[in-house]
């Protein structure tokens, strides 16, 4: 039996996105980027802990579990019948619009419609979702789109009622009341494998004495939406007529043919490599440009303007029709020096990526002079740091906040003035419910404290998390006895953040290899990525010094680089193409369950964010029943994956060395 092609609430997203993607989805032939495992998304945003706790916050509710459409619309129909019900995941049917509503409480001929998100929301700031101008911030027009879907389904299919949709999220001021609540959340397995969540019988009155998440209503919003807001961007009059055209397109299997957009079609999912395209499989992004391009397979191979970095103006190219690389101009981008700051400015990189295309010159740029200035003022040994951190919806500890920040591990390389490397410490939390920061800090100083070295890091990550952990041993009334010491220690590597209370800039303030990279290096191979995970790759293909070292197997090795985790091991294996192989493929594989597609995307981590491969298997340590051995392998496997984000940024600078010479 075919299974009927409704709108659902993941579908209607999908169109808002862009509704070219209803055509793509689900179909075997396009391949989708984005996490297969649903389960593994929620648990790595922490998502089915807080649809859990909904739950427990509203006690008596009816649970719908059946996946079956049919099935779960006729329990949801026969449980409306009551006069009052409180029910989770009820399927809500109008029409080619299926809805299942996150919880769902009647009184009457009153419904409340809450929509629970794992997204937190701070009242001492966020008092309205508006703008100054009155428009929805963009931050939250993806939630209360959904919710103005759900509220326009629900009113028509059960038409008279009093509907008050809310959005129901993580209150970030509020306080855990007891310790250990997010370990009574337990991910199960049944007996096909499929994962759930288990909550735990020692639940009691106390753990729920005060709410984690809060129920804001979001009437007038809704009403705005509903009422035509936004519709225009679609070529359409009312919300009505908008959803209507999604339904019968996906309904019918039909193409919207949507504009391209710069920032949307550089995230389309809906890609695939050259070899799954010989292998039958089709790419959605390519066919769309195609269509509206008239280009060919050939136009695909010349780098284009969504490979600009940081640039804003990729739609206004667009408008003109100019594309590729090849066809800009110097006005078009205008690149201007920076007088703030030394080396390339924002503008300058842009054109040099620009610029290195249209000579065919494929060598990489390093400002030389400059780097070298900056190589002279570092004091040795040097460090190389990296955290790996997460942010939990449930805190571990009585009196933390929903999504405060945790930092469970970081890896520490050395590098003395004579060139010997060394990987001299890590740190990794693999216990249940313990909250980890101040004893991370610790062993961070135990790491840092031996000389006046120069420390690195890649990217604001760590000094924002430093900065964190410093606010939280000053705001707490149970901190610990060398706070002061801790907090010392903090300020003398870091600089405040911006919007801190106190301002400082520490005499061991961190340097950040990433702004150096902006600053001083590119490589055409990045295709514009400042990521660690572009640029370690495209210095391993351009570095011989580099290749022939590291050929060899003297990482771990006796008389070699001493290593925590590794021993005898070469970072340079060759692909067929001649090309080095990223060293992150060579790494044992971090879950076993997981397929090689889902594992994929969760590694590849920008600059800018943390790593979701490694929160994702910190998440499982916490909250799966595990083995001794399985919890082992897999704290084997994250400190193999943070040893070698610090390694990376190592031979990173070994290459910039060698070049500067």
């Amino acid at each position: 039996m075919t299974r009927p092609r409704y709108l659902t609430k993941s579908r209607f997203k999908l169109g808002m996105e862009c509704p070219t993607k209803l055509f793509y989805t689900g179909k075997r032939e396009y391949p989708d980027n984005k996490l297969a495992d649903s389960f593994l998304a929620a648990l790595a945003e922490g998502g089915f802990q807080v649809g859990e706790l909904a739950k427990l916050y509203h006690p008596g509710g009816h649970d719908v579990t059946t996946l079956d459409y049919e099935e779960a619309e006729a329990i949801t129909n026969e449980l409306l019948g009551q006069e009052n019900v409180i029910i989770f995941e009820p399927a809500i049917r109008y029409k080619n619009l299926f809805i299942r509503v996150d919880v769902l409480v009647k009184t009457g001929n009153h419904i409340e419609l809450i929509e629970v998100k794992a997204k937190s929301f701070d009242t001492d700031e966020e008092s309205s979702f508006l703008t100054k101008k009155g428009t929805i911030r963009s931050g939250w027009e993806p939630y209360l789109y959904d919710v103005a879907f759900q509220t326009y389904v629900l009113e028509n299919a059960i038409p008279g009622c009093n509907i008050t949709p809310y959005l129901m999220l993580a209150d970030k001021n509020a306080e855990c009341p007891t310790d250990g609540l997010n370990q009574k959340f337990e991910i199960t397995r049944d007996r096909n494998n499929r994962k759930g969540v288990k909550i735990s019988n020692t639940i009691n009155d106390n753990d729920l004495s005060a709410s984690l998440l809060i129920k804001i209503p979001v009437r007038e919003y809704v009403d705005m939406i509903l009422g035509g807001y936004g519709t225009d961007a679609f070529n359409y009059t009312t919300f009505p007529k908008w959803v209507e055209q999604l339904a019968a397109s996906y309904e019918k299997d039909e193409k919207i043919e949507t504009p391209i957009n710069a920032k949307k079609c550089s995230k389309c999912e809906f890609r695939c490599s050259e070899e799954d395209e010989q292998e039958g499989l089709k790419s959605g992004f390519k066919e769309c440009w195609k269509t509206q391009l008239k280009w060919s397979d050939a136009d695909f191979k010349e780098p284009n303007i969504l490979e600009i970095w940081n640039f804003r103006k990729k739609n206004a190219l667009l408008a003109q029709g100019k594309i590729k690389l090849s066809e800009l101009e110097p006005d078009d981008l205008i690149p201007t020096p920076d007088d703030t700051r030394p080396g390339l400015s924002a503008s300058e990189r842009q054109y040099l990526q620009v610029e290195k295309v249209k000579q065919g010159d494929f060598s990489a740029f390093l400002d030389k002079e400059r780097m070298k200035r900056e190589m002279k003022s570092w004091t040795y040994p040097l460090h190389f740091i990296d955290f790996e951190t997460t942010t939990v919806a449930i805190p571990f500890n009585k009196g933390r906040r929903p999504y405060e920040g945790v930092a469970f591990q970081f890896s520490h390389h050395t590098v003395q003035e004579d060139g010997t490397i060394e990987h001299a410490g890590q740190y990794l939390n693999p216990k249940r419910g313990i909250f980890p920061n101040y004893e991370f800090v610790r062993a961070l100083k135990v790491e840092l404290d031996k000389d006046q070295g120069t420390i690195f890091r890649y990217s604001p990550h760590e000094n924002t998390y430093l900065n964190l952990i410093y606010r939280q041993l000053r705001a707490d009334s149970e901190a610990p006895d060398d706070r002061d010491e801790l907090c010392a220690f903090i300020k003398s590597i870091t600089r405040s953040v911006a919007h801190s209370a106190e301002e400082w800039c520490g005499e061991r303030s961190m340097v950040d290899q990433w702004e150096l990279v902006k600053r001083y290096y590119y490589d055409p191979a990045t295709h514009g990525s400042n990521s660690i995970k572009q640029v370690l790759p495209a210095i391993l293909n351009s570095s011989e010094y580099l290749q022939q070292k590291y050929a060899q197997p003297i990482y771990g090795a006796e008389g070699g680089i001493k290593s925590l985790n590794f021993k005898d091991w070469k970072w340079i294996e060759m692909e067929a193409d001649g090309t080095v192989a990223d060293p992150y493929k060579q790494l044992p594989k971090m879950f076993q369950d997981v397929s090689g597609h889902d594992f994929k995307i969760l590694s590849q981590e920008d600059e800018l964010c943390n790593g979701g491969a490694a929160l994702t298997a910190y998440a499982r340590m916490q909250f799966e029943t595990m083995t001794d051995y399985e919890r082992n392998e897999l704290s084997q496997a994250l400190l193999k994956y943070c040893e070698l984000d610090t390694f990376a940024m190592v031979m990173i600078y070994e290459g910039w060395r060698e070049l500067v010479k």
